[in-house]
């Protein structure tokens, strides 16, 4: 059994069905009895999605005693210098707000930054990790594409209606979740990720 060590519903609907696919057993934070703490948001403090992640897999490893698979993940705009990046999830300031609020605040300043700039090349880039106490693994996974001014779907969640992916030629948010999972920064890096648990079993 591995523990999904995240609380956004949007993720976990795009994580459970992976996992499933493998023949891996999850359970969500909940489901493993991890009441929600001040802590857990100190622990994303690091300047690298990568470290992020994995101090986020440790730290819910050390509080389960169970395999922990966690991701850090976020959109960066070459027209911003990378922004939102490591701070993609708070980027709007309002830690008062959570889920589809808190996504509406973020994309609101996204909008924003980005005025009076033409073109907007972005990529989305996840990390996931896995820790068990014996050993750490981490992946990357990316993909590229545009902001356009104009949500477009209502599907997925974060910044997803505003970004249009090359390879789809559609915004995440216009796209179902097994088609957003073939080219998406989070499902590559899952995927790479289950395949090294897989094949180390």
């Amino acid at each position: 059994m591995v523990v999904l060590a995240t609380r956004s519903a949007g993720k976990l609907r795009e994580l459970r069905p992976m996992f499933a696919a493998a023949g891996i057993e999850v359970v969500d934070l909940v489901e493993a009895g991890v009441a929600e703490s001040p802590a857990e948001g100190a622990v994303e403090c690091h300047e690298t999605f990568e470290a992020n992640a994995l101090a986020k897999a440790r730290h819910f490893h050390e509080v389960t005693g169970q395999p922990v698979v966690a991701d850090d993940s976020g959109l960066e705009v070459e027209a911003l210098g990378g922004a939102p990046g490591v701070r993609s999830k708070r980027w709007s300031g309002r830690d008062d707000l959570t889920g589809q609020a808190l996504d509406e605040a973020n994309n609101r300043r996204l909008l924003v930054e980005l005025e009076g700039v033409e073109a907007a090349p972005a990529r989305y880039v996840c990390a996931a990790a896995y820790s068990d106490g014996v050993r750490d693994l981490v992946v990357r996974g990316e993909t590229r594409g545009r902001i356009v001014r104009t949500a477009r779907g209502g599907k997925g969640f974060g910044y997803d209606p505003y970004f249009l992916s090359d390879e789809l030629g559609a915004t995440f948010g216009e796209s179902t979740r097994d088609v957003k999972e073939r080219v998406s920064h989070r499902g590559r890096a899952v995927r790479r990720l289950i395949a090294q648990l897989v094949a180390e079993r």
